[in-house]
């Protein structure tokens, strides 16, 4: 076989992108990252190991289509109308606040309203893949930051599609009215192309994927997901659209079907495998001569990134009515260049809207934020300058706190217990103080659960537990006890080192996620800290033994096992009663039930006369008698008329004890009443 065009180069990267990978991630660097770098190392400005730059782009762009599609496929229409308002608001001030302000500077710097718009663009959207794998790695996504983070990010993969669809009417050509009459054009034919694909999906593709999926084949089903994918990003190309609207479009379309799962784990691999090559042919674009020779702008462009731009997201963290710890952290979080600004660079080169002279000192400058992105994300939170800056931004946010509380209802507090955090555990503990009597306050840095929660007249208000003066206005000192319910182990270590100082002899019940962070939270001053990774471990131990059918002592002594190597508890240990005929043993039994009528010859009879578990093997568990249920049957007590007999016992007994309770008098023979023997004297 001769030679095979590109093979040798995609082994070269493929290799190097693996060792490269390997070595940063020793230094908590992400994947990105060492695709990012281990480009810049095979690239012409590099050691120029790859020659046929323009097959790799191509490549690259086969990445971007399946990129694309998968975004789609988290995209459902029914997941996007549930988290709408969850991201809408915070991604439009985030994305929209960007835009306007990077574009206001570019223009007023003398460049063009067009690649003004496009800087913004740029500016605007983050690192998906980075930022959700830092905050991932410190369990921070359920934190109020990683929330908002998490919800922005969504927003700005929204945002991509009218961006792709916008930069090619921003060159120099197009001005003014003319621009705008384009553009509007271009969203006006987007919307129909998305409406019409929306709608002949709807009625084509479930069915067709039903039919392929008959054929019970992984790689027919495959090869249908990929025609789907390449087939609308082809079909939008030829409406004059961009491949990734088409690619994204069929994500969707695939998502509300009962596939998309299955669509998606079959297209992990391959996606993957093609946006390796797309980071790598990003990271070839990094010319380290720009930095040498330009090394003020690129300076300058990396401080807009880390500075500006995370500012801009600060604010719109607080316009969301977060505290100023929160907008600290979900600023650093999305101060940073996006994966999907390269492509918005590259087509905004190919449209001739910017130059490579333009973009060099922003890719390079882009480059150099994803790499110092991780170690900033973990950085932040140990410092307190920025949020102390941001605290008195914090009365226009227009929450009920803590402090304007105090003046209230919650002035005089004594005797209560403090809450931290309201979510479904804080619920819980709160319902079940106020029906025992114990007098509460919680203390939440989520609006809207604030705002539903006064609403219902709970004592809930907004407060960023970790500030001293939240507390104070708490009452922290004359309370019974302090509950950290959080989500955010970070805080939550902030605040029992907040809390020892206010009121070192308050008791301290929190939660951790895992056990090995018990012993140094009980060191900082925590009285009692339960394990939810243990909670939930006992939990699933004992119901696996109780559906393998182990006895109950013996699941009793397991847990207690299990308790005794990692945390006690206050409770009695429950579990879920099991139906007869979940136990296999039993699984022949079968329940049945008799009534005695009034011809029937039981009545006037016992159990025993008519030697029911003698003559048929079934057993009499109860009988039902007007209201009450007769658990424990007295054999020697006459059934009387309306009795309901339950009956447990094999099929063919329980037949036979049935037939013989409603068996009708035979002829001749008169109703028996029953009298018990009497002893002589």
């Amino acid at each position: 076989m001769g030679h095979i065009p590109l093979l040798d180069e995609i082994a070269v990267i493929a290799a190097l992108g693996v060792l490269v990978t390997v070595v940063l991630s020793r230094l908590s660097l992400p994947t990105v990252a060492g695709l990012l770098f281990s480009g810049a190392l095979v690239g012409p400005f590099g050691f120029k190991l790859v020659r046929s730059i323009h097959a790799i782009e191509i490549l690259a762009e086969i990445g971007v289509v399946l990129l694309l599609f998968t975004i789609g496929l988290e995209f459902s229409l029914a997941r996007l109308k549930s988290i709408f308002r969850q991201v809408a608001l915070g991604g439009i001030i985030q994305v929209g606040l960007t835009t306007g302000v990077v574009a206001l500077v570019a223009n007023a710097l003398g460049q063009p309203a067009g690649r003004s718009v496009f800087y913004g663009f740029v500016f605007a959207l983050s690192s998906t893949a980075i930022v959700l794998r830092a905050l991932a790695e410190r369990r921070e996504l359920d934190a109020p930051h990683g929330r908002f983070i998490v919800g922005t990010l969504i927003f700005q993969d929204l945002c991509v599609v009218p961006m792709v669809l916008v930069v090619p009417m921003l060159g120099e050509g197009s001005a003014g009215t003319n621009m705008a009459k384009e553009i509007s054009f271009a969203l006006g034919k987007a919307t129909a192309v998305v409406v019409a694909t929306i709608l002949v999906a709807r009625l084509v593709v479930p069915r067709a994927l039903r039919w392929v999926a008959a054929s019970r084949s992984r790689e027919v089903f495959l090869l249908a997901v990929l025609a789907l994918c390449v087939g609308t990003a082809w079909l939008t190309s030829l409406a004059g659209l961009s491949l990734a609207l088409g690619a994204f479009l069929g994500g969707m379309v695939v998502a509300d079907t009962e596939y998309g799962h299955r669509a998606m784990g079959d297209m992990l691999p391959l996606r993957d495998a093609f946006v390796s090559v797309f980071f790598v042919s990003l990271g070839m674009l990094f010319d380290p001569r720009v930095v040498l020779e330009r090394p003020l702008l690129v300076l300058l462009l990396l401080s807009g990134f880390f500075v500006a731009k995370g500012v801009l997201a600060t604010i719109a963290a607080l316009a969301m009515r977060f505290p100023a710890r929160v907008a600290w952290l979900a600023g650093v979080g999305l101060a940073q260049f996006g994966e999907f600004g390269f492509v918005l660079a590259r087509l905004g080169e190919s449209a001739g809207v910017v130059d490579q002279n333009a973009t060099r000192p922003l890719l390079a400058a882009g480059i150099a934020s994803m790499f110092l992105t991780p170690v900033f994300v973990r950085v932040a939170p140990h410092v307190t300058a920025g949020q102390r800056l941001l605290a008195p931004l914090e009365r226009l946010i227009g929450v009920r706190s803590i402090d304007e509380a105090d003046a209230g209802e919650a002035h005089g507090l004594s005797a209560h217990v403090v809450i931290v955090g309201y979510g479904v555990a804080g619920k819980l503990v709160a319902r079940a103080l106020e029906a025992t009597g114990v007098s509460y306050v919680v203390l939440e840095l989520n609006a809207e659960t604030v705002r539903a929660a006064r609403t219902a007249g709970q004592p809930v208000y907004y407060g960023d537990a970790t500030s001293e003066e939240a507390l104070g206005h708490a009452h922290l000192e004359k309370a019974r006890a302090l509950l950290l319910l959080m989500n955010d182990p970070q805080a939550a270590q902030r605040v029992v080192d907040t809390a020892k100082r206010v009121a070192p002899e308050v008791p301290i019940l929190m939660r951790a996620h895992y056990l090995l962070e018990k012993p140094a939270l009980l060191r900082m001053g925590a009285t009692d800290v339960v394990a939810e990774e243990v909670e939930g471990g006992v939990e699933i131990l004992a119901r696996l033994l109780r559906w393998l059918e182990v006895p109950r002592n013996v699941i009793d002594d397991r847990v207690d096992e299990a308790r005794a190597t990692t945390q006690t508890t206050e409770r009695t240990h429950r579990l879920p009663r099991r139906v007869l005929g979940e136990h296999a043993d039993l699984a022949e039994l079968k329940i049945e039930s008799a009534s005695v009528t009034m011809a029937s010859a039981a009545v006037g009879r016992s159990a025993a006369s008519l030697g029911v578990r003698r003559r048929t093997g079934a057993l009499i568990i109860a009988v039902r008698r007007g209201d009450k249920l007769l658990e424990q049957m007295d054999p020697q007590k006459p059934f009387d008329v309306g009795d309901i007999v339950y009956l447990a016992g094999p099929v063919s007994a329980v037949k036979k004890a049935v037939d013989l309770l409603s068996r009708p008098l035979a002829e001749g023979e008169a109703p028996v009443s029953e009298v018990m023997p009497t002893s002589r004297g």
